[in-house]
């Protein structure tokens, strides 16, 4: 089975007062039996919220985190400081790190695996430009971008499918569209870690995930959550989502 994961990117938002206020909110609304609710803040948010969370089912992720273990990298967070603080997840590879901050899809590979070395959950994030989309060119992005799955251990994995030109537009993927890569991402995955781990991998759909879409792209028999951004801002919202979720759904 594949537990439905619903992830909050906070992006470069937020203050003490509000995580608090939020997540006091949230992990009353967030039972065992739904699906699994991940909420990544800014780093300076990431002690309050990991404060407000202990104890309770939903997990607190970082939005980043540095390829070496420790070094001269001045403004950079290295996954075994997240790993010290308590965080239990971090998003790679968003496409916003891609656009703004020169991100590779093997710097991106080489993120990934040192969060994994630090125990730390991965959301590896790819996806699609519109450019690339009306040239026809979907499938064969997310098959470059997806080779950096191989060196990854699936049991500490999930990947973000965010098509770019969705991403803070107002526009989606359709629910067909977002199945479509989501199953080519499946497959894809059965080539680089097997049948089994393909199975119950878990792939996310992101970019702009809103409550009136949301139970449209996750009844998608591929879609097994979303990685939400504007949206999860607004704890009435991103609740909404969650509710929107399957709680778990059988795997391959």
């Amino acid at each position: 089975m594949r537990r439905c994961l619903i992830a909050a990117n906070w992006k470069m938002h937020g203050t003490v007062a509000s995580i608090e206020a939020y997540l006091e909110t949230l992990v009353e609304r967030v039972g065992p039996d739904g699906p699994e609710v991940v909420v990544c803040p800014p780093f300076t948010l990431l002690p309050a919220a990991l404060l407000i969370a202990s104890g309770s089912e939903v997990a607190v992720g970082a939005q980043n985190c540095h390829w070496a273990d420790a070094g001269a990298f001045t403004g950079e967070v290295a996954a075994p400081m997240l790993a010290e603080l308590g965080a239990q997840w971090v998003i790679v590879g968003h496409s916003e790190r891609r656009q703004h901050f020169g991100e590779t899809d093997e710097t991106a590979a080489a993120r990934a695996k040192a969060a994994q070395r630090a125990g730390l959950s991965v959301i590896f994030c790819l996806g699609e430009t519109l450019e690339q989309r009306d040239a026809g060119e979907t499938l064969a992005v997310l098959e470059r971008q997806s080779a950096a799955l191989a060196g990854l251990d699936p049991a500490l994995l999930a990947v973000a499918y965010e098509p770019v030109w969705a991403i803070g537009t107002g526009r989606n993927a359709t629910p067909a569209q977002a199945q479509e890569a989501h199953a080519a991402l499946r497959r894809r995955a059965g080539e680089l870690l097997g049948a089994e781990a393909a199975g119950t991998l878990r792939i996310l759909y992101g970019g702009s995930v809103k409550p009136d879409n949301a139970l449209s792209l996750l009844a998608q028999s591929d879609v097994d959550g979303a990685l939400v951004g504007g949206a999860s801002l607004d704890v009435e919202g991103f609740c909404a989502i969650i509710h929107a979720a399957p709680g778990r759904r059988p795997g391959a």
